[in-house]
């Protein structure tokens, strides 16, 4: 992985870097159809576009890790759940690992925290989970952009009680306006289906 490379490729460079590995997973690794946009926005704040092709190859690595436990995945076809699962598990170490080797430790435990509240919500079900885990997605991409705030911190603790998520996207919202990133959480908002009811 290179920080010289741009954002908008790290889809591409996860995958080529997936089949070079030649681990089992390299077998059933698929070209991207779509753009690494949860990437590109949080490789586009203040704290991150110096690095901006790190950050985005490590969001994308853990959003893939998330997708073959939760979803449908973009770059991995497995032929069987247990291969899904062993390899998200691998795309979560794998993406921490890359993030602890730049040093942001802050990161680190942003991420943490997002894989930890996604598994809640799914355990929890519910008609809104997908809204939810969306909202989680983007702030948590916003966070690593800018750095975050208490704002953030209380809606994440809102969500770990239960509670819903619309106050973590009034955070983001404000966040991602004062760091001029606007234009890029909409674009990762429409990507990902997420269509908030209000703003707060």
């Amino acid at each position: 992985m290179s920080a010289d490379r741009p954002a908008e490729a790290a889809l591409a460079d996860l995958a080529r870097e997936l089949r070079e590995e030649e681990s089992v997973i390299s077998a059933h690794v698929v070209d991207p159809s779509e753009p690494p946009t949860l990437g590109v926005l949080a490789a586009s704040g203040p704290r991150t576009s110096d690095r901006a092709g790190a950050y985005s190859l490590i969001i994308e690595c853990v959003r893939e890790g998330y997708l073959l436990h939760y979803g449908r995945a973009r770059l991995i076809e497995p032929p069987d759940q247990d291969l899904a699962l062993l390899a998200g598990d691998y795309l979560y170490a794998k993406g921490l690992q890359r993030l602890a080797a730049l040093g942001d430790l802050g990161s680190v435990r942003e991420l943490s925290d997002l894989i930890s509240l996604l598994a809640q919500l799914h355990a929890e079900g519910g008609e809104r989970t997908e809204q939810r885990a969306a909202t989680l997605w983007l702030a948590s991409a916003v966070a690593i952009a800018t750095a975050g705030g208490d704002p953030h911190e209380r809606g994440k603790r809102a969500v770990r009680d239960g509670d819903p998520a619309e106050g973590l996207y009034a955070a983001a919202l404000d966040a991602a306006s004062l760091a001029g990133i606007d234009e890029q959480l909409a674009e990762a908002a429409e990507a990902i289906g997420f269509r908030p009811s209000h703003r707060g």
